[in-house]
C-alpha cells in the first residue's frame, strides 16, 4: 500500500482550508503557543512533501536541506514573501504560492472625559474633501481607494514604478513619490517591499509632506525608517500615523513609538476576518495540493 504524501502546518489552519487538505495529505501542524520555533520548523518539514508556513517563518536553505528533495511545494498565508528564501527554491526546482485619534480618545474615557466640554477637544481630520496619495496602486492599493471613495475623497493621487489600469478606474493622478507626499493630505503606504523601498518612508520623506498629514501603512514595517517617524510626530512634523504593521512585529512594549497619543498601532489586523482567513486558508491549502500534483498553481509566484 502506497503511503500517503504529507503536509506540513507551521500553524493551525483556519477549517474551511484543512478540509480541502485532510483528503490530500497525511497533515503534520506546529500546535504550540505563538509562532513556531526555528528548531521545531527544521524538524517538522523533516519528510514533508508540501509546506503551508506563514510569516515570520522563515524558510532559507536550512529548512529546505531539512525537508528534503521530496518537497515539491510551498504556499504561504500572506501575500508577503520576505520570509520564503525564493532564490533557492528556483533553484531547486520547489513551486511556491501566496493567498491584508482613536488612542486619545481611549485615555480620555478612561480618565472620565476631561475637557470635552471644549469645542475643539480630540478634533481629527476628516477625509471628506482631502486628497489621499497612494503609494502602490496594486491590488490593495486599489481596493482601499475603492473602499476610500464613499467618503468623498476629494482628489487620489498614487506613485510608483509605472501608470496602472486602476488608476483610470477610481480617477486617480499618477504623480511623482515627491509630489504625492508634498500634495496629499492622507499619505497610505500599499507597495510591496523589496530591496529598493526599505527605508521609503524616512527623514526627507517626512519632510516633505503637509504639516497636518496622516501617515498610514498597511504594508510592511521595514518601509519605515521608525525612528525618523517618531521625530516626525514627536516634533509635529506631521500630524499623526496609523500602522497595521511594525518592524518587528510586535514592537517591544518599551519602543518609543508606543508613547505617543498620535500614532495608533495595531497588531497586524488586516486580514483578521474570519471570512478572510478562511479564503487565506482555502487559497493555501489549493496551492499546496496543485503544487504537490504538478497542476498549474491558483496563485504561483515567478520563480
Amino acid at each position: 500500500m502506497t503511503s500517503r504524501a504529507s503536509i506540513f502546518l507551521s500553524r493551525t489552519v483556519p477549517p474551511a482550508g484543512r478540509a480541502l487538505l485532510e483528503p490530500e495529505f497525511s497533515i503534520r501542524e506546529w500546535t504550540g503557543d505563538g509562532f513556531i520555533t526555528r528548531e521545531a520548523l527544521l524538524q517538522g518539514v523533516v519528510g514533508a512533501n508540501a509546506l503551508i508556513v506563514h510569516p515570520p517563518d522563515r524558510v532559507d536553505k536550512l529548512v529546505l536541506d531539512a525537508a528534503g528533495s521530496q518537497l515539491k511545494v510551498i504556499s504561504t498565508m500572506s501575500v508577503g514573501l520576505e520570509h520564503i528564501d525564493i532564490a533557492e527554491c528556483r533553484r531547486r526546482g520547489i513551486a511556491v504560492a501566496t493567498s491584508r485619534r482613536i488612542k486619545e480618545g481611549f485615555k480620555a474615557v478612561e480618565k472620565g472625559m476631561v475637557g470635552w466640554q471644549n469645542g475643539h477637544w480630540l478634533c481629527g481630520k476628516q477625509i471628506n474633501g482631502c486628497t489621499v496619495g497612494i503609494v502602490g496602486l496594486g491590488r490593495i492599493g486599489l481596493a482601499v481607494a475603492k473602499r476610500l471613495q464613499p467618503f468623498g475623497v476629494a482628489k487620489f493621487l498614487y506613485s510608483g514604478h509605472s501608470e496602472k489600469p486602476g488608476g483610470t478606474e477610481i480617477g486617480a493622478t499618477f504623480v511623482s513619490f515627491d509630489e504625492l507626499l508634498r500634495n496629499s493630505d492622507f499619505v497610505v503606504a500599499c507597495c510591496s517591499m523589496n530591496e529598493e523601498n526599505k527605508g521609503l518612508f524616512n527623514k526627507d520623506a517626512f519632510s516633505k509632506m503637509k504639516s497636518d498629514a496622516i501617515f498610514i501603512n498597511s504594508s510592511r514595517g521595514v518601509l519605515v525608517n521608525q525612528e525618523d517617524l517618531y521625530d516626525a510626530l514627536k516634533s509635529g512634523q506631521i500630524m499623526a500615523a496609523g500602522l497595521d504593521v511594525t518592524s518587528p512585529e510586535p514592537l517591544p512594549v518599551d519602543h518609543q513609538l508606543k508613547t505617543l497619543d498620535n500614532c495608533v498601532i495595531f497588531p497586524h489586523l488586516g486580514s483578521a476576518t474570519t471570512d478572510t482567513r478562511n479564503v487565506m486558508a482555502v487559497t493555501a491549502a489549493k496551492n499546496a495540493i496543485a503544487g504537490f500534483k504538478g497542476q498549474t498553481l491558483p496563485s504561483p509566484v515567478p520563480l
